[in-house]
């Protein structure tokens, strides 16, 4: 006889979960021996006062996990189980860490955000989007339900290949785009091909996550200053890199444009550097103001030594998770060899109805459409910083992207502004976030990223005097 407990009332577990959790703690605990032989079914389900299914499907259950055995026309026995090796441990539960704990008590409804990472989800064509969503239901229905090809499917690279030979120059092959779901992934996978001691550089201040990311790879990252023109030729010259990661046409985070004949002493670098590559991280380049776009480096290139880095986060909704690099074709040769069975990260409903969102216009518009709501942002944002700072500010005022930078007079440091932003329910970064190694000094002034994508015009007023109960 087994002497086991079983709730008949329990609502939130059935009866052959109770019958199986009890024999497994038997069993466990050594109730339950070694090929010590169970009760029949019958015999079981008569002593506990339940149905022989119950026991039927606990015993299904305990044999499926390796519990017990069964012998033909001789019942159920006790499998041999391997012993814990510190018993007393292993049955504790564990503490989980307070560090570790994700905090989401706090209401941030009272929260202003003059943050650059996010876009405006008020502005988002759902209901034209929708509709492109149900005719990629309808069209792509066995793609759908197979794994895609390891490059995204063909007929969206073959339209971003399009999109992007209009809008920036691009000059590629449906073959070339590699579609991922974020730039970081990407990068990872393209670095991941290359040997331990390649040599990395890469723009200071720039982009802090790819920074951490190769370092977290092992790659000798050398962080380069930046002068007027951006990056500093002569010392990626003295360092000769493997890969250069660049952000020509919009240098985030100080928003700088490369002028052309920057742009040429690089690719002139380039095509005199042995078997180096530039990684152009084409960073807000959709969105400028009062001047059309600028031609993407890579539309430069003539000796395929522009690795191409795009992504729909900042003109769509970053939660899509679409990005995708352009590879030269040698470097899509190795990707090849090394990815034939990789499963594609990206949401493939979601590609298939980008698709036909950039097919039917809707993206166009959603673009043009964007582009003057954030230009009516930012123009109010300028006036009204420069209205309440007055001679204390100094605003780096690049018509391009979805932010820029904004010197204050103040006696504060960073961490006191940083702090008091917190108090005070205001989002914001500075730029010593991505400063890659040396932190700038403190000289009664500091420089914060401005982002105008999330506030709301109502809010412009109320978001500037937090700002300014920050600063002072």
């Amino acid at each position: 006889m087994i002497f086991i407990k079983i709730n008949t009332n329990n609502q939130r577990k059935f009866i052959y979960q109770q019958i199986y959790t009890e024999i497994r703690k038997l069993i466990l605990n050594k109730k339950l021996l070694t090929d010590e032989k169970l009760p029949s079914k019958r015999k079981l389900a008569e002593e506990l006062g339940v149905s022989i299914n119950s026991v039927s499907n606990a015993y299904e259950q305990l044999l499926a996990e390796g519990y017990i055995y069964t012998i033909e026309r001789k019942g159920y026995y006790v499998e041999k189980i391997t012993k814990f090796e510190n018993p007393n441990e292993c049955s504790k539960q564990m503490d989980f860490p307070p560090d570790l704990r994700e905090k989401h008590t706090e209401d941030k409804s009272a929260w202003l955000s003059l943050s650059h990472m996010t876009a405006d989800i008020t502005m988002f064509p759902f209901k034209e989007w929708m509709k492109c969503e149900k005719m990629a239901i309808k069209n792509h229905g066995k793609e759908l339900s197979e794994i895609a090809h390891p490059q995204g499917p063909y007929l969206v690279r073959q339209t971003i290949s399009r999109l992007i030979a209009r809008s920036r120059g691009v000059v590629c092959e449906p073959e070339q785009v590699i579609i991922g779901p974020g730039t970081q992934p990407l990068i990872r996978q393209l670095m991941s091909m290359q040997k331990q001691n390649t040599k990395v550089a890469m723009e200071n201040p720039g982009y802090f996550r790819f920074y951490q990311l190769l370092e977290n790879m092992n790659f000798r990252v050398t962080p380069i200053p930046l002068d007027e023109q951006g990056i500093n030729v002569e010392k990626v010259e003295a360092l000769n890199p493997n890969f250069l990661f660049i952000t020509p046409s919009h240098q985030f985070p100080t928003g700088n444009i490369m002028p052309i004949s920057r742009r040429i002493e690089i690719l002139n670098w380039v095509v005199n550097a042995h078997d180096a590559y530039i990684v152009e991280d084409d960073y807000d380049s959709e969105f400028k103001y009062g001047t059309d776009n600028i031609p993407s480096l890579q539309s430069l290139d003539r000796n395929q030594r522009v690795i191409y880095a795009g992504t729909f986060s900042k003109t769509m909704l970053p939660s899509f998770r679409i990005s995708y690099l352009v590879l030269p074709i040698k470097l899509l040769r190795e990707y090849k060899r090394h990815y034939s069975s990789w499963i594609q990260g990206s949401n493939s409903l979601n590609l298939f109805t980008l698709h036909y969102f950039i097919e039917t216009g809707e993206y166009a518009k959603h673009i043009k459409r964007m582009n003057h709501h954030y230009e009516n942002k930012r123009k109010q944002l300028i006036q009204k910083l420069r209205f309440r700072f007055k001679q204390d500010i100094t605003i780096q005022d690049i018509p391009a992207g979805l932010h820029f930078l904004a010197e204050f007079k103040t006696n504060k440091t960073y961490a006191e502004v940083e702090a008091k932003a917190k108090e005070e329910k205001l989002e914001i970064y500075s730029l010593t976030r991505f400063m890659l190694k040396e932190i700038p000094a403190n000289e009664n002034k500091i420089t914060l990223i401005i982002g105008f994508a999330t506030i709301q015009e109502k809010d412009i007023e109320e978001a500037v005097e937090r700002l300014y109960r920050v600063i002072y």
